[in-house]
Parts: structure tokens; C-alpha cells; sequence
């Protein structure tokens, strides 16, 4: 699409239209095969093949129309990015000819080789089967590019023992596992008309942009998506100019294609701005169904690289691509709504659907406080490494924040009194049964805090940047479920359900309510509460990771059917992998930049320095200052050098071990420790050797210049 046709096409127009929705079937499909496809939505009944062919030739005939040639069951491994495989939809015939055939089979079930994705040992490399299985709960979409047009159909990715290889299946098991223990719930309560409920999720994804001149002379950015080197120049964020300023005009263009490559797939985008950093912006969606965001937010950070490229620039996902500026997040906005239009997590209008809100946002409280671990290691890995705990994001701790109004309601449950008296809200009255409409921001918000609840939903801000969603929402739906599931034993045991209600809250608030606070989460003070209150703070990731082989954590999933013992195992190993791996590449070419870029650069500028200083001797007082400066930069080049091969030794050593934890331990400590090192005489010869000497973009292009 040019430029012109973006800005003229209007939205309505354009929206949805490469996206098999459930308004697009409605149209295409006949009306009992609609039918039976949104029940196997629903989860009331299982996909036939009959049903599958209809849907099929409907899907390929669209498809076909819109000028598509190949299909692809388009799915999620355990990288954390997206696969596909293009069969094109041509069979030839016996005469020479060729027809366009798409089969139910052919959509319900694709066969990709899956001996080159991470399994974390539950298959041997040789055995290459692996299935993709149609994702009937998010829509097929149509990709287009100069190359031409592709049906991607969403599926999960299994292997040939039926072992989830992907992060979609157990994303899926766990909103079974939750929607199952929701509805016992709601059915104590007396609610008979829910036949669902459903976990949304809207994912504010923050992005820097770069000028693609800059990126492309930084092989760092290249190869590690952060800068190993650079040094902070005079102006970063200090002034608070970039947030929410005025968008530069390059960037404006940028993100109205980017809106409207997104609206044609369906996908919301509705939000965008700058962010506190320099070059640094954010895009948020409207909610949707989780299964439907994780897929979403695997588009919008493809798409946003995609288009970003087309003017120019280059996008950059990394938590932290440079030092001394904000990192970038990811804000899972997570919540429970019903079939039938409840949000499970917003205070009511009458005395019973406010018990059912404090009673859910109860469960929420004790599932953050007790897999605090869990969920500190879904956010675990290199990148969000470097930004959990800085002055910009959430600490390592995991806490709740309520603010003074809704915290004081519960704490008067807690303590056994009656009423609360709030300059906000007035006097509560605390009886369940009489409980009245609570209103509807009972809270502030904080940015400081890693759980935040925010009206009607938690906002979850420790996910990075360029993480798939799916992983963080599986495990708060896994440990929200179980404390359902809890509570949903106790209301179905229960002959008064008012008293139970009211004594279930006053005990799980009571026992947990260590984890809400809702101070600045920064602060040094923070972190000496939280130790005094028995609160986790896991700083490195590999130590976090340990979590997901425990033995509690593994009871869980395997009691809510979501992963088994192998598959937590499996997980463990590769995501440690991954770690290690990413340090790797970051120490290789930090040794290979300091070696054949920084070192001669500086040496040569400082050769040339001396040069200078003894042509000037003899008519110059500068030449003195001059020769102590090439004598200070030939000092510091020789403990760069020194340093590098420290750096090299640490990063030999941990290469040689194969424990993957303990490689993964060396790679935090000693490797990472060594970096530093190098790091920091590299940024302090940037600052000492003039620009056109120095051998790659600083920092003030690749932050300042758009």
C-alpha cells in the first residue's frame, strides 16, 4: 500500500479485511456450520472433519481472492518467536493443468519438521515429527508483501508423543484450567447463566526506533538487538521532554502505516505515543480473548519491524538497548470476564456482584503471593535482566498494589470491623450481604509496582519487551486457577454462602495481604520492607528459572493439566539455554568490537595525538596537554586490551560447561561481571576520542537523530 492509499482509505474500509473473523465466517459459512464452529469456540464441542471442509474451501476461496497463493499453519515453539511453512494451495491435474484445493484435513493439521526447534530433551534431534494443530479460538489472517500474499492460519505446535513444543498449548490448557474453576466458583455464588469465562489480556508494547544509517554500522544492534558499547551522551531523559510529547513527523507516517497494517488483520491498536526515552514509543490494543492478544502481540512486534524498515528505521524490542535511558516493557493488562458480559474484576452495582469482585480480586492477591517465584520466572531472561529493579520497571519483588481506598476495605475484613471511614469513598459498609456499589477507580495507579490493579483489571508490568505474552499469562492463569479451585471447595462445602464468602476473604486477605503495597516500588526503603515481610527478590534469571522444576510448581501444572513433569523439565533447559546462548553472542561481539574496531581506532587516534603534540612542541604550549591526552587514551586502550582478555578467558570457561544451570550461574556472574569491565573502558575512551575517530554511531545519533 502507498503512502497516499493509507492516509486515504478509510478505516471502516480497511478493518478487518485480511482477517477471517468470526463477522467474515457469519457471511461465508452456512448458518448450522457457523454454529458448530463457534460451539468448538465455546469449547461445547469438538471440531468434525465435515465441518472443517466447509470451512476450509470458505477460508481458501476468501484467501484465494484476496490474491493469496500459499497457506501456513503459522504457530509459536518455545524461541519465543513465530514459525511458518508455505504449502501453496496449487494440486496439479492429469491433464498438465493445476487446481487451488485447501482440505479440512489440510487445515485442521499441518506436519512442519520439528527437529531443529527446542525441545529441552523430550525428543532426540533425529526424530523430526512434530504436528500444528488449527487453533479454532483465533482467526486465520492474510500476510502481504512484495513477495506476494500467505493464509496464516494460527495452530499449536505438539510433537509425535503429543508433547507441547510450543508456548500456544499450554496457553490454551491453562484458560480450560481457569474457566473450569471460575465457573465453580460462580455457580456457588448462584450465578447459572455464565456457561464461560474467559481471561482477556491487553499488552502495552513499548519499541525504540533508530535511523537504519546508524543501525547498520552497529554490529551489536545487529546481532544482540542492544548495544554492548556506548557511551550516555550530554541529554537523555533527564528533562522529560519526550514523554507524551509531540510525535516528529517521520515517526507520525510511520505509526498511521503501521495502524493500518494492523487494522486489516483485525487487530486494535488504539494507543500510541512516545515513551519516556528518547525514540522510545509505545502502541496498546483494545482486550481481547488471551489465546486471540498472544497472537496479536507476536503481529504487532513483526509488524512493527516490518514497517519501520519500509521508512528507514530500524525497530528495536530489546528490554534494554541502551544503557543510561529507559528500557522497554511490555504492561500485561490481565483480567476474567464471563460469556455473558461480566468482568469478574470490576466492582458492581448491588451488594452480590461486589462480593463476587472482592472475592475474585481475593483470589488474584493469594495466587501473586504465593507463585511470586512462578510468576518472577515467566518474566526471566537476559534482556528483562537488565531492566528489573533499575529506576524505570517494577523490582525483582513481586508485590500487589491497591491503593489507600480499596486496601483499607480489606483490611478492615481482614480485622473484623464493619465499616471504613475514606475521604474518597466515604463510609463502606463491610457485611457482604449489604456491601453497596463500590465506585468505579477505587484505586490510583502506580507505575512502580509489578502487579498493579487498576480499576478493573491487573496490570502485570514486569513482562519485557520482547517477550511472547503467552508464557506470563499461562502461569497467572495456572495460579489464579488454583486458588479458585480452593475456594470453590470451601463455597461448595458451605451451607451458608454468605458467611463463607465473608470468612474465605478475611482468611486468604488476612494470610496474604504481606504482598500489597502500595508505595514507590523503587525505593531502597522497598526492599528492606520486603525482606522484612518474606517477600522473594530473585535478581538473576537463572536463579528464577529454578523455579519452574520445583516440586510445588510442577504438582500444580500437572494437577490442572497443563504441562507435565517432562514438559516443565523441558522448559527449564531451554529457556536456561537461551540465557546462556544471548550472553554468548553478547560477549562475542563485545570482544570482536574492542578487538578490530575500538582498539585500533583508538590507538591510531592516539598515535596521531602524540604526532601532533611533538610537531607542536616547539611553538605550542598545547602540546603538552595534547601529549598527556594520547598518553591517557593509549593507557586506558591498554587496560581495554587487558580486560578483553579477561572477558575472553570468563567467556572460554563458561562455554566449557555443560550443566546448563551452572553454565547458565557462570554466565551471570563471571561473564557478565567481565563485560562490565570492558564496557566501561570503551565508554570512557568514547568520551576521550573525537567522533570522527571513533568507530561506529553514538549514542546521540542513534537516540537523537530521526
Amino acid at each position: 500500500m502507498s503512502e497516499i492509499d493509507f492516509i486515504k482509505t478509510p478505516v471502516s474500509e480497511i478493518y478487518g479485511s485480511n482477517c477471517f473473523s468470526n463477522a467474515l465466517m457469519r457471511e461465508r459459512l452456512p448458518k448450522n456450520i457457523y454454529k458448530e464452529i463457534r460451539a468448538v469456540q465455546a469449547g461445547e464441542k469438538e471440531l468434525t472433519l465435515e465441518v472443517a471442509e466447509v470451512v476450509a474451501a470458505a477460508m481458501r476461496d476468501w484467501a484465494i481472492s484476496k490474491g493469496a497463493t500459499h497457506y501456513t499453519h503459522w504457530f509459536q515453539p518455545l524461541t519465543g518467536l513465530t514459525a511458518e511453512k508455505h504449502d501453496s494451495f496449487i494440486a496439479p491435474t492429469g491433464d498438465g493443468r493445476v487446481i487451488m484445493e485447501f482440505s479440512g484435513k489440510e487445515l485442521i493439521k499441518g506436519e512442519p519438521d520439528a527437529s531443529s526447534f527446542p525441545s529441552g530433551g523430550l525428543r532426540a534431534t533425529f526424530e523430526a515429527r512434530g504436528y500444528t494443530a488449527w487453533d479454532v479460538t483465533s482467526p486465520a489472517f492474510l500476510k502481504q508483501d512484495k513477495t506476494g500474499t500467505t493464509l496464516c492460519i494460527p495452530t499449536a505446535f505438539i510433537s509425535y508423543y503429543g508433547h507441547a513444543l510450543d508456548k500456544k498449548v499450554p496457553l490454551l490448557r491453562s484458560m480450560d484450567a481457569l474457566n473450569k474453576q471460575a465457573l465453580r466458583v460462580l455457580h456457588a455464588l448462584g450465578n447459572t447463566s455464565a456457561k464461560r469465562v474467559y481471561t482477556t489480556v491487553g499488552p502495552e508494547q513499548e519499541y525504540f526506533l533508530v535511523d537504519k544509517f546508524y543501525f547498520d554500522q552497529r554490529p551489536d544492534l545487529l546481532l544482540t538487538g542492544r548495544s554492548v558499547f556506548g557511551n550516555v551522551p550530554a541529554k537523555g531523559q533527564e528533562m522529560e521532554d519526550q514523554y507524551f510529547g509531540s510525535i516528529k513527523e517521520r515517526v507520525a507516517v510511520f505509526m498511521r502505516e503501521l495502524n493500518y497494517e494492523l487494522w486489516k488483520v483485525g487487530i486494535s491498536a488504539k494507543t500510541q505515543h512516545n515513551e519516556v526515552a528518547p525514540n522510545q514509543f509505545e502502541i496498546a490494543p483494545i482486550f481481547s480473548s488471551t489465546s486471540q492478544a498472544v497472537d496479536a502481540n507476536q503481529l504487532v512486534m513483526e509488524t512493527i519491524q516490518t514497517v519501520a524498515l519500509r521508512h528507514g528505521m530500524q525497530a528495536l524490542l530489546h528490554e534494554k538497548p541502551f544503557a543510561g535511558v529507559n528500557g522497554s516493557g511490555k504492561h500485561n493488562n490481565w483480567s476474567m470476564s464471563t460469556d455473558d458480559g461480566i468482568n469478574l474484576l470490576e466492582p458492581g452495582e448491588n451488594p452480590e456482584s461486589n462480593a463476587r469482585f472482592l472475592l475474585f480480586t481475593t483470589a488474584v492477591i493469594e495466587a501473586v503471593d504465593r507463585y511470586a517465584l512462578l510468576l518472577r520466572s515467566s518474566v526471566a531472561t537476559s534482556g528483562n535482566e537488565h531492566r528489573l529493579g533499575a529506576n524505570e520497571a517494577p523490582p525483582a519483588i513481586v508485590s500487589v498494589f491497591f491503593g489507600g481506598p480499596l486496601t483499607e476495605i480489606f483490611d478492615n475484613i481482614a480485622d473484623g470491623k464493619n465499616s471504613a471511614q475514606s475521604a474518597s469513598t466515604g463510609t463502606i459498609q463491610l457485611g457482604v450481604t449489604s456491601l453497596p456499589k463500590l465506585p468505579k477507580d477505587v484505586s490510583d495507579r502506580n507505575r512502580t509496582s509489578p502487579f498493579a490493579f487498576t480499576g478493573n483489571k491487573f496490570e502485570f508490568r514486569m513482562v519485557g519487551s520482547s517477550q511472547s505474552i503467552a508464557t506470563p499469562n499461562t502461569y497467572i492463569n495456572v495460579a489464579v486457577a488454583q486458588v479458585l479451585k480452593e475456594f470453590a471447595d470451601k463455597l461448595e462445602k458451605s451451607g451458608d454462602k454468605n458467611k463463607a464468602i465473608h470468612e474465605i476473604i478475611k482468611e486468604s486477605y488476612s494470610k496474604h495481604r504481606r504482598v500489597v503495597f502500595n508505595g514507590n516500588g523503587y525505593s531502597d526503603e522497598w526492599v528492606k520492607e520486603a525482606e522484612r515481610r518474606g517477600l522473594p527478590n530473585i535478581k538473576s534469571a537463572p536463579d528464577s528459572l529454578q523455579t519452574l522444576v520445583s516440586t510445588e510448581v510442577v504438582q500444580l501444572f500437572e494437577a490442572h493439566h497443563v504441562l507435565t513433569k517432562e514438559e516443565m523439565e523441558s522448559r527449564f533447559h531451554i529457556y536456561l539455554e537461551k540465557y546462556s546462548k544471548q550472553l554468548n553472542i553478547e560477549a562475542g561481539i563485545m570482544i570482536e568490537l574492542a578487538r578490530k574496531s575500538i582498539f585500533p581506532a583508538v590507538s591510531g587516534y592516539a598515535a596521531e595525538l602524540a604526532g601532533d603534540a611533538a610537531a607542536l612542541a616547539a611553538i605550542s604550549a598545547d602540546s603538552k596537554a595534547q601529549e598527556k591526552a594520547a598518553k591517557t587514551i593509549a593507557s586506558l586502550a591498554g587496560e581495554l586490551e587487558a580486560e578483553t582478555v579477561k572477558l575472553e578467558a570468563a567467556l572460554a570457561g563458561a562455554r566449557e560447561i555443560e550443566d546448563a544451570f551452572a553454565q547458565a550461574k557462570m554466565f551471570n556472574g563471571k561473564v557478565k561481571t567481565a563485560m562490565a569491565a570492558v564496557r566501561e573502558k570503551a565508554d570512557a575512551l568514547e568520551k576521550l576520542v573525537a567522533r570522527d575517530a571513533w568507530p561506529f554511531p553514538g549514542y546521540e545519533d542513534l537516540l537523537f537523530r530521526l
